[in-house]
């Protein structure tokens, strides 16, 4: 091919995709109503990690919630589901990214909710159903698929190191360099990348050994591996910087989080109306967010 063609055809696919982004981007819409106090009584339940924020960072994680609900939304495919539910997708998106304040998933639009798990085929009832989640590729690209009993069980049990939503969040931020190649590229520093493969490539070796506590399934592959890490780093920051602090170390700069300095908890009983309410606030939850309820 002629070089100047060549060039040309290059310049011309850059400003496709440069302008494709653009409008992707100005569409991107931003809460203009205040988070709904509903909202926040399921994040003092349901979410450890928003329970280990102060204050500001409350706040800031209300807001990126409540704008990834506004631009992606939250499908039930035979099964019905409820503002807790979609309440749980949004913070498994935002877990994740909540250093980079300007973060956007511009690579998703529609999170699909199945009862349960399911095939390749995207099959909820017959033979070869065991798939928890997926990112979806082709005709399914800019949609994800999350199983409802796995989405709720990982924020239930928080030892487990396992969160399905988290982990398919992460598969997104690792494509949006163009491949899910478990090295995110747009997160991790180049002088890190090195290491970051060479590390990858020793804790495989240790999962095949069976001299690992790393989830078996994140000897896969890279992508696999980082998924599977990532979900440890959100659910037993401690417990992986204890076993693995070279490992904890890369994914503390990749995303610029030092989880093991959070006390993750989710209160031991529901809130009830004479409860002090969540916000802070100093009132009484019937006399303040839970109003709507008593009133």
């Amino acid at each position: 091919m002629n070089p100047l063609i060549y060039f040309v055809l290059i310049g011309f696919f850059a400003f496709v995709i440069w302008s494709i982004y653009r409008k992707i981007k100005g569409s991107w819409k931003s809460p203009t109503e205040q988070f709904p106090k509903e909202w926040r009584i399921i994040l003092v339940q349901e979410i450890a990690f928003y329970n280990s924020l102060t204050s500001e960072e409350k706040a800031r994680f209300e807001f990126k919630v409540h704008e990834f609900l506004l631009n992606c939304r939250i499908t039930g495919i035979k099964t019905q589901i409820d503002t807790t539910d979609r309440i749980l997708v949004a913070a498994s998106a935002i877990i994740p990214i909540f250093a980079f304040e300007d973060w956007k998933y511009l690579n998703i639009h529609e999170v699909l909710i199945y009862p349960d798990t399911f095939n390749a085929n995207f099959e909820v009832e017959g033979d070869g159903r065991s798939i928890l989640g997926m990112v979806g590729t082709g005709y399914m690209e800019g949609k994800m698929i999350l199983s409802k009993s796995a989405l709720k069980h990982g924020f239930e049990n928080e030892s487990d190191k396992k969160n399905t939503a988290i982990h398919e969040f992460v598969h997104l931020i690792d494509k949006a360099d163009g491949v899910i190649d478990g090295v995110p590229s747009i997160l991790l520093e180049k002088q890190y990348s090195i290491p970051w493969i060479d590390l990858m490539n020793k804790k495989i070796a240790e999962i095949y050994s069976e001299q690992s506590d790393i989830n078996p399934y994140g000897g896969t592959n890279k992508a696999e591996f980082f998924s599977v890490t990532s979900e440890y780093f959100f659910e037993r920051p401690k417990l992986l910087k204890k076993n693995h602090p070279e490992l904890y170390a890369l994914l503390e700069q990749i995303f610029n989080q030092d989880m093991s300095q959070r006390n993750l908890s989710t209160p031991s009983h529901r809130i009830g109306r004479n409860s002090p309410c969540p916000c802070g606030s100093g009132k009484k939850f019937k006399q303040c967010c839970g109003s709507s309820h008593y009133n």
